[in-house]
């Protein structure tokens, strides 16, 4: 029976450019939609852009616009981003419209009337001199887990959120001036009623995650969870649908990832389908959510947190695919800095199925990895093109070959073939990418070395028997590796299909393949 899967990418925030390290935290998502498609699962991959919250209103400021200015200049960006890197996402859509503003009020409205959301008077940070309350990140305070200078709403060093109590004797990091006390009324979420809903679903869940996010999990649940703020003092955001907080929006850590729900909703109506079968129990579903390693809490605990507080039925986040930081030459990728190599950059010079397959096949998946550029053009010619595109070029545009010769399937490839789909599926449910990758270049290394042995260049003048079966034996290797490669280059997959005239890409191995006449095959890759 087909599973419902849904996959939700983190919501990139719109007041700077993708870089590389994002597109690491992301990929993931992509490769997991295309692999449960082929399995021929009913399949929901949605995200958006985050667009409300402090640092696009600081920017807008700075640069004397406005914030859905800025928004909208980032959340185009970003649409044209991921289009080049060809994700197949189901809908990509951004927090400032209206569908999202009106379905997350409601959901708010219903956490408060379940008695989740409560008020709470209490001393904030306020600045005298900018006669206001501060958030969290407009604060500079010492981080009271490690020691660094850092803003307010998470230590860049270490990854603390700190507490209002934490944020107590900061400055303010408009103005210099030391913040001082003074109440303030806020709504609060209760978190801390759901402990032991999200302590059984993470541990039920987490042998399938990795290593990061159970730590970083199992950290705030043995501390015990803290009850959150959702509300702000701020005029960009989502209105609060609860008389008396008409001057405040809604903090974005929580109408941020429900739009994973909102997104659904909106798929559902246009496409007439019901929004529940991906997200309520009892539909054979799954929900996998795909990040860097800044957002696991978010994911693993809050996130979970809302679904459960609607007391509706809620199926809990079952996977999280949280990768660690992606280094660019040895250093941490740091916007103050301006060391970001932007994921536009490198898709306007390179092509985009190599730089998929470098950040899969090198990636911070299990620790913080290195990106160079001397690195990643090593991988696109001594991996892909000497290897993947040398054997389709052989094969596809042997000298003086017009169509497919009709031939018979090597025993011995037949079942190098199957193991790769059996080790690929494996390696690919337990998040291990790399190694999934690894398993289908071994099938390009054994067809290679197939080639060479049989050397059908001598065959085709003494043995053309021979020469056939080697040539139909290589074609098939290729037909199955444009499916075990489809989640990791789409792009190349679909012009080996197009050469030889296979319709859709699926997870079955492919036995047989017709005669087609062989024209205008083009290299895959070219030499860099």
């Amino acid at each position: 029976m087909n599973k419902n899967i849904l996959i939700g990418g983190a919501w990139p925030y719109a007041n700077n450019s993708l870089h590389l390290g994002h597109l690491a935290g992301l990929i993931s998502g992509d490769l997991l939609a295309r692999y449960h498609r082929l399995k021929g699962d009913n399949v929901l991959y949605v995200s958006g852009t985050d667009c409300h919250g402090t640092p696009i209103t600081e920017r807008a400021k700075k640069e004397g616009t406005s914030p859905d200015k800025i928004a909208e200049h980032y959340h185009e960006e970003f649409v044209k981003t991921f289009n080049a890197m060809n994700f197949s996402y189901d809908l990509y859509s951004k927090t400032e419209t209206e569908y999202h503003s009106k379905k997350v009020q409601e959901i708010f409205k219903r956490l408060y009337d379940n008695g989740y959301i409560y008020e709470k008077i209490e001393p904030q940070a306020y600045c005298e001199k900018c006669n206001k309350f501060l958030q969290d990140r407009e604060i500079q305070i010492k981080c009271p887990e490690c020691g660094e200078i850092t803003k307010g709403d998470q230590c860049d060093n270490c990854g603390h959120t700190p507490s209002i109590e934490e944020l107590k004797n900061g400055v303010c990091l408009s103005c210099g001036s030391k913040t001082v006390e003074k109440d303030n009324k806020n709504l609060y979420f209760a978190l801390s009623k759901f402990q032991d809903i999200i302590q059984s679903n993470t541990d039920k869940c987490k042998s399938f995650w990795r290593v990061n996010a159970r730590n970083e999990t199992e950290k705030y649940l043995k501390q015990g969870l803290k009850d959150r703020a959702v509300t702000r003092d701020l005029d960009w955001g989502i209105d609060i649908p609860i008389p008396g907080y008409e001057t405040k929006r809604m903090y974005v850590w929580i109408e941020a990832v429900l739009g994973y729900l909102t997104d659904t909703m909106k798929l559902a109506e246009e496409n007439g389908f019901n929004w529940e079968d991906y997200w309520k129990e009892g539909h054979n579903n799954k929900i996998y959510m795909c990040h860097g390693k800044d957002n696991i809490v978010f994911h693993s605990i809050i996130f979970n947190g809302l679904l459960a507080g609607l007391e509706d039925n809620f199926h809990l986040v079952d996977v999280i695919v949280s990768t660690e930081y992606l280094n660019i030459n040895d250093e941490k990728i740091s916007k103050s800095k301006g060391n970001g190599i932007t994921a536009l950059e490198m898709l306007e010079k390179y092509n985009s199925d190599s730089l998929r397959f470098h950040i899969i096949n090198n990636g911070p998946e299990k620790k913080d990895t290195n990106f160079t550029i001397a690195d990643f053009e090593r991988t696109h010619n001594n991996e892909l093109l000497n290897k993947f595109g040398n054997l389709v070029n052989r094969t596809l545009r042997f000298k003086g070959l017009e169509s497919l010769p009709i031939g018979n399937l090597d025993d011995n490839a037949k079942e190098q073939i199957e193991k790769t789909y059996k080790e690929t599926e494996i390696a690919i449910e337990n998040l291990e990418f790399k190694n999934a990758t690894d398993k289908v270049m071994e099938l390009v290394e054994f067809a290679n070395k197939y080639y060479d042995e049989k050397q059908p260049w001598i065959q085709k003048k003494e043995d053309i028997q021979g020469f056939n079966d080697t040539i139909y034996t290589c074609s098939v290797i290729i037909a199955n590796l444009s499916n075990l490669f489809e989640p990791f280059m789409p792009m190349s997959c679909e012009k080996i299909r197009k050469y030889l005239n296979i319709t859709k890409p699926s997870w079955n191995i492919i036995e047989k393949i017709e005669p087609i006449e062989l024209k205008d095959i083009e290299p895959l890759f070219n030499r860099i």
